[in-house]
């Protein structure tokens, strides 16, 4: 069976964790990378084990016939003129979370990919993780009853150590805590609880650690969310802790509650209510980022492609909802924490 042929747009971190999910489908491979630095075409195929040619002009690659798709993993702000880009080439488009840095520019992309006709992947790749494709079969199976209150946060510390660091602390290119890397706990929030959300009240804050001092904007925030029927959401987004990456879930229902990985509920028989039962499920969290999963996500992305169809779970018109909710948290966050209505 022919393979699907992907170009990639950058070639740091995220863009090798990309590739190396990508090579590893059976569907799909990378052929070609496009980098603002030079680049050895026999170095880079022979670091992922496939023939990649490298560009360093981006329009050169996009003219090639033979490129399916593009998966866009530059800065978030150079993503909306890279992903509208190769949507106007008649590439679908994998794009790497956010979106976009403003809400502007997260609607120029939608507008461009629905122009083009194309099919596209917003990497929310928690979604496709164990760890909530089981949560997600929890709720859906009704084990927790109707769920009021979730919390889910997000805890890594992006200081020095860590690749991202060196460009996240711009508030020009990280945005906010919520944007550069909490989006995933909001984001998983909305899929446990509904997107149905009437008013966001956030507030955010800093540390006085000297390894967080080059952000140009506050690197932890608290985000509240009131549904339209009156349900309760929190999110934490904590990017200048010094710990494991740690992925935070509660969910209260009027049948029982899950918390990370431990579960109890009314509905099945015999359980003892002092004690929680553990599930085998495998975490987001087992202290590094790394363990997201792209794999299954592409996987999926890819059978969509074959089959024409819009991709499930992380489908744009997601994770534009997603990011709408996010820009009202930080506008509220600005404000001081003024609560903003959502559309």
């Amino acid at each position: 069976m022919k393979k699907i042929k992907v170009g990639v747009i950058g070639y740091g971190w995220v863009a090798g964790a990309h590739i190396q999910a990508i090579n590893a489908t059976s569907q799909a491979e990378v052929c070609a990378v496009y980098s603002s630095r030079p680049l050895n075409s026999d170095a880079v195929s022979a670091e992922h084990g496939s023939s990649i040619q490298c560009y360093q002009d981006l329009e050169d690659m996009l003219n090639d016939p033979s490129i399916d798709a593009v998966s866009v993993c530059s800065y978030p702000y150079q993503h909306r003129d890279h992903a509208v880009a190769a949507a106007k080439a008649g590439k679908h488009v994998i794009l790497e979370k956010p979106m976009a840095l403003s809400w502007k520019d997260c609607v120029a992309i939608r507008d461009a990919i629905e122009k083009a006709d194309v099919l596209s992947c917003i990497c929310f790749e928690c979604r496709y993780s164990s760890q909530f494709l089981t949560t997600k079969s929890i709720i859906d199976q009704g084990i927790l009853g109707r769920i009021h209150y979730g919390e889910i946060d997000y805890y890594h510390g992006i200081g020095p150590w860590y690749g991202q660091y060196r460009w996240n602390t711009r508030k020009d290119a990280g945005g906010s805590s919520l944007l550069s890397a909490g989006c995933h706990a909001l984001d998983a929030l909305l899929l446990c609880m509904g997107t149905d959300v009437e008013s966001v009240t956030s507030l955010s804050t800093g540390s006085s650690s000297k390894d967080f001092k080059a952000y140009e904007y506050e690197t932890t925030s608290v985000t509240l969310l009131r549904f339209k029927d009156g349900r309760v959401g929190k999110v934490a987004s904590v990017i200048d802790c010094i710990q494991p990456y740690y992925f935070h879930t509660h969910l209260v229902g009027g049948e029982g509650s899950l918390l990370d990985n431990k579960l109890h509920s009314s509905k099945l028989g015999g359980l003892d209510k002092t004690r929680w039962s553990e599930l085998s499920m495998k975490m987001l969290d087992s202290g590094d980022v790394s363990d997201h999963p792209y794999q299954s996500q592409f996987e999926a992305f890819f059978s969509a492609l074959k089959k024409n169809k819009p991709m499930p779970l992380t489908h744009i018109s997601d994770a534009l909802r997603t990011h709408e909710i996010l820009f009202a948290a930080d506008r509220s966050a600005k404000s001081g924490g003024r609560t903003i209505k959502v559309s």
